[in-house]
């Protein structure tokens, strides 16, 4: 009979303290829910005030650069096309390549190569027009960045030199071209 009561008693005991340990838990729960609500706001007011700080401290660089490493082109086309572009305002670059891809415009050549209307010689590189739009929408985007003005910037500087060459069929060297545009503010607009 006693170990009843005592089994008895001691369930009750164990109900009241788990009883006691829910409630308390709900109260923790209520208060964690408002701590991560501070934490939040908290979180978004320092992302606020980087942001800001981000705005004020950024500096306006001078140009803007964009370099396509080991492009599979030939190196005669892309120096063909730096000439082309080169002095060019990028958006008057694009649609200059656009023209050539759909072969309504030729790129100057030298040597042997058949007369095109409105020039001496001159060919129509399509693949390699295409990668140089590709590179001339990353260096338009890296203006943007650079806080530059996109009406003033010129293409300046445009370079294709042999990248590392690898080997195919018996030892003969793949074409292989690393481009490098540079761009920058020019005062008095664009050409």
């Amino acid at each position: 009979m006693t170990e009843e009561i005592k089994n008895q008693h001691k369930e009750h005991e164990h109900a009241t303290t788990t009883h006691e340990h829910h409630e308390h838990s709900h109260e923790h729960h209520e208060h964690d829910e408002h701590h991560e609500e501070k934490q939040e706001k908290k979180e978004e007011q320092k992302k606020e005030s980087k942001k800001e700080s981000l705005k004020q401290t950024k500096e306006k660089k001078e140009e803007a650069v964009v370099r396509g490493l080991s492009l599979h082109v030939s190196k005669k086309q892309c120096m063909y096309i730096c000439r082309f572009i080169k002095n060019k305002s990028i958006d008057k670059a694009i649609l200059d390549l656009e023209q050539v891809i759909k072969l309504k415009r030729a790129i100057p050549f030298k040597g042997e190569i058949p007369h095109r209307k409105g020039m001496m010689s001159g060919r129509y590189p399509v693949k390699a027009s295409k990668l140089f739009i590709n590179l001339l929408k990353g260096l338009k985007g890296n203006i943007s960045v650079n806080n530059l003005d996109l009406d003033k910037t010129v293409i300046y500087f445009a370079s294709a030199n042999w990248a590392s060459r690898p080997l195919r069929r018996e030892g003969r060297k793949a074409k292989r071209t690393s481009v490098t545009l540079k761009a920058r503010e020019i005062q008095g607009g664009n050409n």
